[in-house]
């Protein structure tokens, strides 16, 4: 009887593990990301905060700090404004996601690491002399970020019973992160060859959004305009 009672007990076990695993809810995740989005926001103040002390020391006044550290204040807004930018971007997609596999949130963690990344980018920017590498660390980063976004999306678009999300709005927030990411690429390579113009090759991304419009038309994907999905 022993023997009998241990092979029916064995059965079970030995069924739970050949049942697949299923996807775990999404809000765990979310909750995560933007922990990680609100702390990495947090840390590319860090640096200016350190020059304040070396500024009291020397007795410099408070426009002198300022004068002294403008590009540095300038990254910290720009990267402040991209880092809030991306999240964002995310949050959408997200919005109406319900369920998480292992592949999408291994995609999602390789999306933070860029985002935990952009605050060390941000810094060396600010921090040491210009050169074609400095503009690889700063806007490759940015580039990956909405490579790693466009990734999710796509995995998304491939698993339906993942999400509530509208095709018509699938495609076109695919569409923005290509385009976005593209003009990235388009800026580093600006900024690389042409020295003088360097970080202000960034102002091109002012264009994503004219392109997005032209582009959606085009591809016929105009009656989005409600989707939760839109960017």
């Amino acid at each position: 009887m022993a023997g009998k009672e241990t092979h029916e007990s064995a059965g079970p076990t030995k069924s739970a593990a050949r049942r697949p695993r299923v996807p775990v809810s999404a809000e765990r995740l979310k909750a995560f990301t933007d922990a990680v989005v609100a702390i990495a926001m947090t840390l590319l103040i860090l640096p200016l905060i350190n020059t304040i002390g070396d500024a009291s020391e020397e007795g410099q006044s408070t426009a002198d700090w300022i004068g002294a550290n403008l590009d540095s204040i300038t990254l910290f807004a720009l990267s402040f404004v991209l880092i809030a930018t991306f999240w964002m971007s995310h949050h959408r997609l997200f919005a109406l996601v319900e369920h998480v596999t292992d592949p999408l949130l291994w995609i999602t963690v390789a999306w933070m690491l860029t985002i935990a990344w952009l605050p060390v980018a941000t810094a060396l920017t600010g921090q040491t002399r210009r050169d074609a590498l400095q503009l690889v660390v700063y806007i490759g980063t940015m580039a990956l970020t909405c490579l790693t976004l466009a990734g999710a999306r796509l995995y998304l678009r491939a698993h339906p019973e993942l999400h509530r999300i509208p095709e018509i709005g699938m495609r076109r927030g695919l569409l923005a992160d290509l385009l976005t990411t593209g003009m990235f690429v388009v800026a580093l390579v600006i900024g690389i060859a042409l020295p003088e113009i360097g970080y202000s090759a960034l102002f091109l991304m002012i264009l994503v959004g004219p392109l997005h419009t032209l582009c959606a038309r085009a591809l016929g994907l105009v009656d989005a305009a409600s989707a939760p999905d839109r960017r």
